[in-house]
């Protein structure tokens, strides 16, 4: 088992690289043949909430996919407790809750019936199933739509489906990518109230391009680009740095410029 008195999220060194199509090139012409996605990422994450910002390409999801064991790194590592993620495998999915960014779900099953699902797939003993799938549908506010089918579902009901499943089991480590899309308003800012709240046992890591999602509740910002990590800091250190007297959506406009 891992550590319960341990939650540390070490990313070390991540650089991961996407071969270019040859289209691309002409005959007999040199050069990269390749697309530097992640170039030497280092951080650490104690528990708390991190905005991970950055413009469509700036390696966002792809650091999200080596994190959560969809993709594998050219070099550098992830570990969890001093433990290499990959060795970890099982041990760290059980602690690891996700949120994706699509919204790939049963359209036939009930949102009942899912969640119950992926409580299997999860390994939730039997008889903790009926409590956590009530717990989690509360928290999201979803509890009198379960009965529903998911595919007569909102996109915003989707969304909070999403976000109460990586909720399943209590996870030390939950990641969420872009999880406010389609959200309303109330929706939203309870879904960050709860994220708030979760972050004080856990390591939450919200990938977002709403930066008022993260601004209020953040611990820390994590700004990519180019696959790499131009800036890391409180919400408020950054706006004196890069914004002072304004907000953290024009330190992310003073960051890109016309990115």
């Amino acid at each position: 088992m891992i550590k319960d008195e341990i939650n540390i999220l070490q990313i070390k060194n991540l650089t991961k690289k996407y071969p270019l199509p040859k289209t691309l090139f002409k005959k007999g012409e040199q050069g990269l043949k390749y697309k530097l996605a992640l170039d030497d990422v280092s951080f650490e994450l104690l528990p708390g909430l991190y905005g991970l910002l950055g413009p469509n390409g700036a390696g966002k999801s792809t650091l999200i996919n080596i994190i959560t064991g969809s993709l594998r790194q050219n070099n550098g590592c992830v570990l969890y407790n001093d433990k290499n993620i990959r060795k970890l495998d099982k041990k760290f999915r059980r602690i690891l809750g996700y949120m994706p960014q699509q919204q790939t779900l049963y359209e036939t099953f009930t949102g009942k019936e899912f969640l119950v699902y992926m409580c299997a797939l999860k390994e939730i003993p039997k008889k903790q199933v009926a409590d956590e799938v009530l717990r989690v549908s509360n928290s999201v506010n979803l509890t009198q739509e379960l009965s529903k089918k998911i595919g007569a579902y909102s996109g915003g009901m989707k969304q909070r489906l999403l976000a109460a499943n990586a909720l399943l089991g209590t996870p030390k480590v939950l990641i969420l990518d872009e999880p406010t899309a389609g959200l309303d308003p109330k929706e939203r800012v309870r879904l960050r109230e709860l994220m708030a709240e979760v972050s004080k046992t856990a390591i939450v890591l919200i990938a977002t391009h709403v930066v008022s999602d993260v601004e209020s509740v953040a611990d820390e910002i994590i700004i990519l680009k180019e696959g790499k990590i131009v800036a890391m800091d409180d919400p408020q250190a950054l706006i004196k740095k890069y914004a002072p007297n304004k907000d953290l959506e024009q330190v992310y406009l003073n960051i890109f410029g016309e990115d």
